[in-house]
Protein backbone atom coordinates (compact mmCIF):
# COMPACT_ATOMS: atom_id res chain seq x y z
CA UNK A 1 0.00 0.00 0.00
CA UNK A 2 1.68 3.19 -1.20
CA UNK A 3 1.48 5.80 1.98
CA UNK A 4 0.12 9.21 0.89
CA UNK A 5 1.63 12.50 0.63
CA UNK A 6 0.40 14.11 3.96
CA UNK A 7 -0.04 18.29 3.84
CA UNK A 8 2.38 20.76 5.23
CA UNK A 9 -0.51 22.15 7.49
CA UNK A 10 -1.38 22.35 11.57
CA UNK A 11 -3.14 19.45 12.45
CA UNK A 12 -6.16 20.39 14.60
CA UNK A 13 -6.98 17.25 16.01
CA UNK A 14 -5.18 17.80 19.38
CA UNK A 15 -4.81 13.99 20.19
CA UNK A 16 -3.35 13.30 16.52
CA UNK A 17 -0.76 17.08 16.95
CA UNK A 18 0.45 14.88 20.24
CA UNK A 19 0.85 11.59 18.48
CA UNK A 20 2.80 12.89 14.80
CA UNK A 21 4.85 15.17 17.68
CA UNK A 22 6.06 12.10 19.81
CA UNK A 23 6.78 10.20 16.22
CA UNK A 24 8.69 12.90 14.61
CA UNK A 25 10.16 14.11 17.91
CA UNK A 26 11.52 10.16 18.55
CA UNK A 27 12.58 10.14 14.43
CA UNK A 28 14.87 13.58 14.60
CA UNK A 29 16.69 12.78 18.01
CA UNK A 30 17.41 9.30 16.03
CA UNK A 31 18.27 10.59 13.05
CA UNK A 32 20.69 13.46 14.87
CA UNK A 33 22.15 10.64 16.72
CA UNK A 34 23.03 8.95 13.83
CA UNK A 35 24.45 11.82 11.70
CA UNK A 36 26.77 12.30 15.17
CA UNK A 37 28.14 8.89 15.09
CA UNK A 38 28.53 8.04 11.00
CA UNK A 39 29.37 11.34 10.15
CA UNK A 40 31.62 12.56 13.12
CA UNK A 41 29.89 15.31 13.43
CA UNK A 42 29.05 18.03 16.25
CA UNK A 43 25.45 18.24 16.09
CA UNK A 44 23.24 19.54 18.98
CA UNK A 45 19.31 19.41 18.46
CA UNK A 46 16.59 21.44 20.78
CA UNK A 47 13.06 20.66 20.55
CA UNK A 48 9.88 22.32 22.59
CA UNK A 49 6.75 20.48 22.96
CA UNK A 50 3.50 22.60 22.42
CA UNK A 51 3.25 22.75 25.74
CA UNK A 52 6.78 23.99 26.52
CA UNK A 53 8.48 20.64 27.18
CA UNK A 54 11.97 20.41 26.35
CA UNK A 55 13.86 17.75 24.62
CA UNK A 56 17.70 18.25 23.19
CA UNK A 57 20.08 16.01 21.58
CA UNK A 58 23.79 16.61 21.98
CA UNK A 59 26.42 15.38 20.67
CA UNK A 60 29.17 16.24 22.86
CA UNK A 61 28.22 19.46 25.34
CA UNK A 62 25.05 21.37 24.63
CA UNK A 63 26.69 24.46 26.29
CA UNK A 64 29.97 24.50 23.71
CA UNK A 65 27.91 23.60 20.83
CA UNK A 66 25.89 26.86 21.40
CA UNK A 67 28.72 29.03 22.26
CA UNK A 68 30.13 27.79 19.10
CA UNK A 69 27.07 28.37 16.86
CA UNK A 70 27.53 32.05 18.38
CA UNK A 71 30.86 32.32 17.58
CA UNK A 72 29.88 31.47 13.88
CA UNK A 73 26.65 32.80 13.79
CA UNK A 74 28.97 36.15 14.67
CA UNK A 75 31.08 35.97 12.00
CA UNK A 76 28.85 35.23 9.18
CA UNK A 77 26.78 38.49 9.98
CA UNK A 78 30.07 40.15 10.52
CA UNK A 79 30.98 38.86 7.45
CA UNK A 80 27.52 40.13 5.56
CA UNK A 81 27.97 43.12 7.58
CA UNK A 82 31.60 43.91 5.68
CA UNK A 83 30.10 43.20 2.43
CA UNK A 84 27.23 45.00 2.95
CA UNK A 85 29.02 48.40 3.86
CA UNK A 86 31.74 47.61 0.94
CA UNK A 87 28.57 47.73 -1.72
CA UNK A 88 27.34 50.80 -0.11
CA UNK A 89 30.74 52.59 0.05
CA UNK A 90 31.29 51.83 -3.47
CA UNK A 91 27.94 53.48 -4.33
CA UNK A 92 28.53 56.41 -2.51
CA UNK A 93 31.62 56.37 -4.11
CA UNK A 94 30.54 56.44 -7.36
CA UNK A 95 27.31 58.82 -6.03
CA UNK A 96 29.96 61.33 -4.71
CA UNK A 97 32.23 61.52 -7.87
CA UNK A 98 29.19 62.05 -10.32
CA UNK A 99 28.15 65.07 -8.12
CA UNK A 100 32.06 66.54 -8.13
CA UNK A 101 31.94 65.74 -11.85
CA UNK A 102 28.63 67.98 -11.78
CA UNK A 103 29.94 70.57 -9.54
CA UNK A 104 33.13 71.14 -11.25
CA UNK A 105 31.42 71.53 -14.66
CA UNK A 106 29.09 74.27 -12.79
CA UNK A 107 32.08 75.96 -11.57
CA UNK A 108 33.43 75.86 -15.24
CA UNK A 109 30.07 76.90 -16.99
CA UNK A 110 29.58 80.27 -14.32
CA UNK A 111 33.23 81.19 -15.31
CA UNK A 112 32.23 81.67 -19.06
CA UNK A 113 33.72 77.93 -19.67
CA UNK A 114 32.18 75.09 -21.61
CA UNK A 115 29.55 77.05 -22.76
CA UNK A 116 29.11 75.62 -26.36
CA UNK A 117 26.98 72.79 -25.28
CA UNK A 118 24.64 74.85 -23.42
CA UNK A 119 21.03 75.97 -24.58
CA UNK A 120 19.52 79.30 -24.42
CA UNK A 121 17.67 78.26 -21.76
CA UNK A 122 20.69 76.96 -19.69
CA UNK A 123 22.68 80.47 -20.71
CA UNK A 124 19.10 82.00 -19.24
CA UNK A 125 19.10 80.03 -15.99
CA UNK A 126 22.86 80.44 -15.47
CA UNK A 127 22.88 84.16 -16.04
CA UNK A 128 19.74 84.33 -13.75
CA UNK A 129 21.81 82.78 -11.13
CA UNK A 130 25.26 84.97 -11.92
CA UNK A 131 22.99 88.16 -11.03
CA UNK A 132 21.64 86.56 -7.65
CA UNK A 133 25.06 86.14 -6.98
CA UNK A 134 26.26 89.09 -7.57
CA UNK A 135 23.25 90.77 -5.86
CA UNK A 136 24.34 88.93 -2.71
CA UNK A 137 28.12 89.88 -3.05
CA UNK A 138 26.66 93.60 -3.11
CA UNK A 139 24.40 93.38 -0.23
CA UNK A 140 27.05 91.69 1.56
CA UNK A 141 29.69 94.54 0.82
CA UNK A 142 27.65 97.28 1.36
CA UNK A 143 26.82 95.79 4.76
CA UNK A 144 30.64 95.57 5.85
CA UNK A 145 31.31 99.33 4.30
CA UNK A 146 28.21 100.37 6.78
CA UNK A 147 29.92 98.89 9.56
CA UNK A 148 33.20 100.05 8.88
CA UNK A 149 31.28 103.59 8.94
CA UNK A 150 29.78 103.40 11.92
CA UNK A 151 33.08 101.83 13.39
CA UNK A 152 35.06 104.90 12.15
CA UNK A 153 32.72 107.58 13.12
CA UNK A 154 32.75 105.97 16.35
CA UNK A 155 36.69 106.18 16.67
CA UNK A 156 36.59 109.73 15.67
CA UNK A 157 33.94 110.58 18.65
CA UNK A 158 36.60 109.17 20.99
CA UNK A 159 39.74 111.61 19.34
CA UNK A 160 37.95 114.43 19.52
CA UNK A 161 36.43 113.71 23.21
CA UNK A 162 40.36 112.95 24.25
CA UNK A 163 41.85 115.67 22.20
CA UNK A 164 39.56 118.23 24.16
CA UNK A 165 40.40 116.90 27.02
CA UNK A 166 44.13 117.29 26.57
CA UNK A 167 43.46 120.60 26.14
CA UNK A 168 41.61 121.25 28.76
CA UNK A 169 44.29 119.81 30.81
CA UNK A 170 46.82 121.91 29.07
CA UNK A 171 45.23 124.90 30.04
CA UNK A 172 45.01 124.33 33.57
CA UNK A 173 48.49 123.04 33.63
CA UNK A 174 50.28 126.46 32.09
CA UNK A 175 48.05 128.20 34.83
CA UNK A 176 49.53 126.94 37.30
CA UNK A 177 53.16 127.16 36.00
CA UNK A 178 52.61 131.18 35.79
CA UNK A 179 54.85 132.85 38.66
CA UNK A 180 55.60 136.73 39.14
CA UNK A 181 59.30 137.52 36.85
CA UNK A 182 61.95 140.10 36.90
CA UNK A 183 63.05 140.51 33.32
CA UNK A 184 66.29 142.62 32.31
CA UNK A 185 65.54 145.19 29.46
CA UNK A 186 68.48 145.45 26.72
CA UNK A 187 70.28 147.58 28.60
CA UNK A 188 70.44 145.27 31.42
CA UNK A 189 68.80 147.03 34.13
CA UNK A 190 66.34 145.52 36.40
CA UNK A 191 62.85 145.83 35.93
CA UNK A 192 60.75 145.61 38.77
CA UNK A 193 56.59 145.08 38.18
CA UNK A 194 54.85 148.43 39.19
CA UNK A 195 52.82 148.61 42.05
CA UNK A 196 50.03 151.61 42.23
CA UNK A 197 50.74 152.43 45.97
CA UNK A 198 53.92 152.77 47.35
CA UNK A 199 54.22 152.21 51.36
CA UNK A 200 56.44 154.34 53.75
CA UNK A 201 58.97 151.87 56.03
CA UNK A 202 60.23 153.35 58.85
CA UNK A 203 63.48 152.35 60.30
CA UNK A 204 65.43 153.42 63.18
CA UNK A 205 69.16 154.09 63.04
CA UNK A 206 71.31 153.89 66.48
CA UNK A 207 74.61 153.83 66.73
CA UNK A 208 76.00 152.47 70.23
CA UNK A 209 76.51 150.05 72.73
CA UNK A 210 73.64 147.27 72.75
CA UNK A 211 73.18 147.98 76.31
CA UNK A 212 72.43 151.39 75.54
CA UNK A 213 70.19 150.85 73.61
CA UNK A 214 67.99 149.09 75.41
CA UNK A 215 67.95 151.30 78.20
CA UNK A 216 66.58 153.55 75.89
CA UNK A 217 63.61 151.51 74.63
CA UNK A 218 62.68 150.39 78.27
CA UNK A 219 62.80 154.88 78.90
CA UNK A 220 60.51 155.46 75.83
CA UNK A 221 58.30 152.80 77.07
Amino acid sequence: MVRGRTEMRRIENPTSRQVTFSKRRNGLLKKAFELSVLCDAEVGLIVFSPRGKLYEFSSSSMPKTIERYRMNSKDISNNKSTEQDIQQWKQDTDLISKRIDVLQDSKLKLMGENLESCSVDELQELESKLEQSISKVRERKNHLLEEQIVQLKERERMLLEENALLQKQGKHTSFLLKEPQICLNTSKEVVVPKCDEYRDVETELYMGWPAGRKTQQLLKG
